[in-house]
This record gives C-alpha cells, sequence and structure tokens, in this order.
C-alpha cells in the first residue's frame, strides 16, 4: 500500500492556511488558552482533509522468466548426427526448463532470416526479430543449439536487446576433419580462346593432413585441366572458355576419408565469355542498291572488324586504262584467301559470281574453311542463276541449295516458314504475327531445287527464300534474293531487316542463344527454369541431378514455337546437372561462394567470446557414447556476477503485471465527515466550561 496527496485546493493556498494554522495553533499553547490543544488538532484536521490523503493498493502478479532456445536449421546443420542432437537436445531443453516454476520457453528457428541468397547462420539476427515483443529485463538466458558456425557473431561479444546469459551447446564431435576448396582470385569476364588465371587454394580445417590434393577444373561440364597440390599452398590454374556467354567454371578437389563432409569440395564460379572483335569479309561482286544494306550493319557493330572489297573492274573488262593509272586497289585474293582466311569468322558474298577473279582452287580453300569450323553467307542475285554461278565451282560441296538456273520474278511477301517459326533466327520478327506479315514486299528470288538444311523464311508460291545449314564444324547460309535493302529503305513500311540480318551474322558465328537445338537453365530464387529449344515437335522430359545425387524429373510444355519449358522447386543450395536428349547443362542455385559451405567443422571458439561477456558457458552436447549431456541449469535472482563454468546460469526475473488498484481516501465519507465534527464539537466542548 501507498499513501499519496490529491489535494482539493491548489498546493500554495493548502500551505498559507497550514502555516496561519500553525501559526494560531503556537501562539495559543504559548499563551496556555484554554482549549489550544483541541483547537491545533482541529485545524490539523481541517488542513488534511483540503490535503486529501489516500491510499492505494495495488494488485500484481508475478511475470515469466523467458528462456530462448535457438535452435541452428542451418544446411550445416544436416551434417552427420547433428540433426539429431539438436532435436534431442531441445526436448531435453524443453522437458528440464519446464520443471522450474515461472520459466517460460520459446523454441526461435534460426535459419527463419535465411535464404537462397543469404545461406548463412544468424542466430543473433533471428533472436532479435524473435524477441521485439519481450523486455530485456524478462530475459532470464539465451541457449544456441548450434555447430558453432554462427555468421553474426557480435564483435564486441555484447547482444543487442539481450541482457542475460548466452549459453552454446554444440552438436557434431571432437576432433572434426574437413577438406574444402577455396577461390582466391577468379576473373568475371574473360575473352573467348584467350587464357585466364584463377587462384586456387585447398584448405584443410581441423588439423593439417599430409594427403595431398588433386583439383580439377570443368568448364561447363568439361573438363580443362587438373593439377596436385598440397593443403595451404595457393595454386594457379590456367584455363580457356570456348564459348560466349555465360560459363560455369566448376572447381573440385578429391574427398579423402573421414572428413565431414564432400559438399563444399566443390565451389563454382561464374565467367563471362566476351568474343574479341569479330572480323568479317564482305565481297561485294559489283555495285548494287542492297550493298550499303549489309556493310552499314556490319559496320555499326564495334564489336565487328570489317574488311569490305566491291568488284569494279574484273578482269574481262577491258577498256584501255593502263593498269598503272588505274585508282583502284588490286584484290589481294592470296592473302585473304589463302595466307589469313582462318582469320576470318565470317566471309559474306554479296551478288559475287565467278568471273576469274579468284582461281578456281580458292574456292576449294573456301569449302575446306568452312568443314573446319568457318561461316560462309550467299546473298544472291540473277548472278547466281547464271552461268558463273558460285554454285558451278568447288564451293557446290558446302552450298545446301543448287539453282535451278531460272529467276522468280513477282512482288510476295517473305514468309516464315513451319521451320522458321520455331527457329531462333527467325522466331518472332516482328511484323511475321499477322497475315499477309505487316512489312513489305520484295519482287524477286533465285529459284533453287530442294535444299539441304533448314528453309526458314519462303518466297513466292512457297519457294525456298532463306536457307541454313551446317556443314562439318562450320555453318552456310543462303539468301535468295538481293531485295532486302527494300526493307532498310522503308518500301511499303519497310521490315525487320536489322533484326534479321544481325541474327543470321550471329547464327554463322554460333552465338548460343541462336542455337536451333539447345538447353538452358537459370536460377529464379528457390525454382530452377529449364528451357528446351528445339525444331522437333515435342521434347523428352528433363533429367535434374541434384547436389545430393537424387535424381528428379521435369515435364517441358510448349511455351511459345521451339521453346518447351518446366520449373522445378528446390530446397538445397548448390550445383545442380539438367540434362535432356544429348544436351547437359549446369545451373547454380544460391549464392555461390557460400558462408554457410565454407566452413563445415563444429567448433566451440566462436560462441566463446559471446559466453564470455556475458556469464554463459559453451559446451558440446556428445558424450563420446552416440548420446548427448545436458548441463545442469542454475537460477539466479539479481545481476549475474560470476560464470559457473559447469551450469547454465538462468537470472530470474523480478517483473510483475499491475492487475488492479484500490483507493481508500482517508477524509471523504463517514470517517472524514465524523473525525472533523469530532474535533470542532470538541473544542466547543471545552471552551464551554
Amino acid at each position: 500500500m501507498t499513501l499519496i496527496f490529491e489535494p482539493l485546493l491548489p498546493l500554495f493556498l493548502i500551505a498559507i492556511l497550514a502555516a496561519i494554522a500553525l501559526t494560531l495553533s503556537a501562539f495559543g499553547l504559548y499563551r496556555r488558552q484554554r482549549g489550544a490543544v483541541l483547537r491545533a488538532i482541529a485545524l490539523l484536521l481541517l488542513v488534511g482533509a483540503l490535503a486529501n490523503p489516500v491510499f492505494h493498493s495495488e494488485e500484481r502478479e508475478a511475470l515469466s522468466t523467458v528462456v530462448a532456445i535457438a535452435a541452428d536449421r542451418s544446411h550445416s546443420q544436416e551434417v552427420g548426427p547433428r540433426r539429431e542432437q539438436t532435436d534431442k537436445a531441445i526436448a531435453a531443453l524443453k522437458d528440464a526448463l519446464g520443471r522450474y516454476k515461472g520459466i517460460e520457453t520459446r523454441v526461435i528457428d534460426a535459419s527463419a532470416l535465411q535464404t537462397t541468397d543469404t545461406p548463412w547462420t544468424r542466430i543473433f539476427s533471428s533472436l532479435a526479430s524473435a524477441l521485439e515483443d519481450v523486455p530485456p529485463s524478462r530475459i532470464g538466458a539465451v541457449i544456441a543449439v548450434t555447430d558453432g558456425q554462427v555468421h553474426d557473431v557480435p564483435e564486441d561479444g555484447k547482444v543487442k536487446g539481450i541482457d542475460a546469459p548466452v549459453h552454446g551447446l554444440i552438436t557434431g564431435h571432437e576432433g572434426e576433419f574437413d577438406r574444402r576448396i577455396q577461390i582466391v582470385k577468379a576473373p568475371r569476364f574473360g575473352i573467348v580462346g584467350r587464357d585466364l588465371e584463377m587462384s586456387l587454394r585447398v584448405v584443410d580445417d581441423g588439423g593439417q593432413q599430409a594427403a595431398p590434393a588433386e583439383i580439377t577444373i570443368r568448364i561447363n561440364g568439361e573438363i580443362v585441366n587438373r593439377l596436385d597440390t598440397a593443403p595451404g599452398v595457393t595454386r594457379t590454374a590456367r584455363f580457356r572458355l570456348a564459348r560466349a556467354g555465360s560459363n560455369i567454371v566448376e572447381i573440385s578437389v578429391a574427398e579423402i576419408d573421414d572428413e565431414v563432409t564432400g559438399i563444399n569440395n566443390r565451389v563454382v564460379q561464374t565467367i563471362d565469355g566476351i568474343r574479341e572483335n569479330l572480323r568479317v569479309l564482305l565481297v561485294s561482286g559489283e555495285p548494287h542498291a542492297g550493298e550499303r544494306a549489309w556493310r552499314n550493319l556490319l559496320k555499326s557493330d564495334a564489336s565487328v572488324d570489317l574488311v569490305h572489297f566491291t568488284i569494279l573492274r574484273p578482269p574481262e573488262k577491258q577498256d584501255g586504262t593502263p593498269i598503272n593509272e588505274l585508282s583502284l586497289i588490286a584484290f589481294p585474293t592470296r592473302e585473304l584467301f589463302v595466307e589469313k582466311i582462318k582469320d576470318f569468322d565470317l566471309i559474306i558474298f554479296d551478288r559475287y559470281q565467278h568471273r576469274g577473279v579468284l582461281p578456281i582452287l580458292y574456292y576449294d580453300n573456301i569449302a575446306q574453311y568452312v568443314r573446319e569450323g568457318g561461316a560462309l553467307l550467299l546473298v544472291s542475285g540473277p548472278e547466281h542463276a547464271g552461268s558463273e554461278s558460285l554454285a558451278y565451282t568447288p564451293l557446290e560441296s558446302v552450298l545446301p541449295a543448287s539453282p535451278t538456273g531460272s529467276m522468280n520474278e513477282k512482288a510476295f511477301f517473305p514468309r516464315l516458314s513451319e521451320v522458321g517459326a520455331k527457329h531462333p533466327v527467325t522466331r518472332g520478327l516482328q511484323g511475321a504475327q499477322s497475315e499477309p506479315p505487316h512489312w513489305g514486299r520484295w519482287f524477286r528470288s533465285v529459284g533453287v531445287r530442294a535444299p539441304e538444311g533448314n528453309v526458314v523464311m519462303d518466297g513466292p508460291d512457297e519457294s525456298p527464300l532463306l536457307v541454313l545449314s551446317h556443314n562439318g564444324e562450320g555453318r552456310v547460309a543462303m539468301l535468295l534474293s538481293d531485295n532486302g535493302w527494300l526493307w532498310a529503305r522503308g518500301f511499303e513500311g519497310g521490315g525487320p531487316h536489322v533484326d534479321l540480318y544481325r541474327r543470321i551474322a550471329h547464327w554463322l558465328m554460333k552465338e548460343p542463344a541462336l542455337e536451333e537445338e539447345a538447353l538452358t537453365a537459370r536460377s529464379l530464387g528457390r525454382e530452377i527454369e529449364i528451357t528446351r529449344q528445339t525444331l522437333g515437335k515435342t521434347a523428352e522430359k528433363a533429367i535434374v541431378r541434384k547436389p545430393d545425387g537424387t535424381i528428379a524429373e521435369v515435364t517441358l510444355t510448349p511455351s511459345e514455337p521451339g521453346l518447351f519449358r518446366g520449373t522445378l522447386k528446390t530446397t538445397a543450395n548448390g550445383l545442380y546437372e539438367v540434362s535432356n536428349d544429348d544436351f547437359s547443362t549446369l545451373v547454380h542455385v544460391g549464392a555461390v561462394d557460400a558462408p554457410e559451405f565454407r566452413e563445415m567443422v563444429s567448433t566451440t571458439e566462436k560462441l566463446a567470446p559471446v559466453a564470455k561477456a556475458t556469464k554463459g558457458v559453451v559446451k558440446r552436447l556428445d558424450d563420446g557414447n552416440g548420446g548427448i549431456t545436458l548441463p545442469q541449469i542454475l537460477t539466479v535472482r539479481g545481476q549475474v556476477r560470476l560464470d559457473d563454468p559447469d551450469r547454465m546460469v538462468i537470472r530470474m526475473t523480478d517483473e510483475t503485471a499491475l492487475k488492479g488498484i484500490s483507493s481508500l481516501p482517508l477524509f471523504s465519507g463517514l470517517l472524514g465527515l465524523g473525525l472533523l465534527l469530532l474535533a470542532i464539537a470538541s473544542t466547543w466542548w471545552r471552551e464551554g466550561r
């Protein structure tokens, strides 16, 4: 109970009245007046009534002490018996704490904040989030059940929002050993075909091993290098990228006996392959309206080095002008088609015909260049239907179509064929979705016999217009019309000549995104999206090998012409291998260099500073016989001043909750009125004697 005052008048008035009453009482007592004592008592009671004293009585309920059990459910806890030890320890802790009156146990999942992009153990961040509704004074202790690999340990040992002992119960067992591979330095991108370097180190956690280590480097699933090393030594590995775009470089070290896990014996680095400037040779057989369409397109691409020749004066042309007076550059045929032909990534013949400029043997060189991996594009006009067509040279062996000798001379809309609607070179061309297509007409094309390869665009009467073909290691494309420049000039609204020409050139130079048969996979958070690009009507199920070795099948359904897609939900981080038919690809889920998988050996060292700063203890759960042992529990009240190396201290709270308040005014009601009347009556009685 507490006594408080709720004055009926302002305090300064009560103080003045009290001073007057005290003065009068003192004067009466000094003069020994009759009834002075009774008058003093009456005045005191009157001032007390004005001060209005009130007794307050509070009803309170003792609050519980909250003990938080942080359960580490991260990926490193899946190793060996750690998950089982964690479950047993939590059950035993709940049972032991339940025997104490006034203790409330809260089990907090310490992996609640873990995501694909942040796969690390954040116990203290999880505690701060889960205990927001609990005042620090009510927290009796924090008990973390973990393998000790915690990545958000406070540097100063002080846990924000928690003023109580922090204890650590460590899973795993003493003397664990693990070998892992570490990327010290790696490039983010590299030029295709050029040497790249990556610094690697094999690390032995839990003790140095004498066993040597063998490192294997794979790029997109293919082994490109092997090297032997000793643990702790940084080695430099060299390799080359074979393709542009995203490349998955997988570095692995062979597992050894008795190590904790093999999951961190493999790391992945994504390196973007960049092609060096592509060299393109463009040979125009004669000046014509469409010559600049190809030249302007190739010159506008900063990654293309263009060498362009136009045949202005063929050998049979005789006008009497001496050779030394001509201002023309001689066509360096031997240098281009013998000495440096392999330096070019693409050769384009634009309305070129055999008129003796190139010796017949050079065409055989070009055919051999294609079969060994080169790229050739023929843009044909009326000359291809004549007697001097390139089809009547040794180049015929690599051309997918031979001319009939006739020209189709009538207006037509270029249309995508059934295959062309699926082929990445022509799929989705702007204007192709309507009928007739929303682009301008062309007016002539070369007639050819049934071609090999894929006819992706049709001319008049469904005759071939654009043919794409593989030949040996190389590729050949034939555009059987020279009217593409009409689209560039905007005739009848023009057409997508830039997209079409660029895709043809990039397909010839083996751009991965334009492969007609391909398998790709990408990570979308916790899902893997698998895409099968094919000219076929159906796609078989994709087979996915997970990081733990298990297999899953994914059904691929049509999403658009030539594309089949499917998704797979994942739960584990790591490298997934996807295969379909004869194709395979790799995709990595989660952070490439995740902290959760770097160190897998259980340890008491990381939590020791926090335990020391908060008077807690760190103990291993393993009892050496396959079971667990919990430290004893010690409850104390007040500030924890000393730590106990063998027991987990819990600070019991003194906090209470107010349930209700009772008030009793002393001078209100019959009691106050009776006291005042008694005092006044006593004074009157004494004066009357």
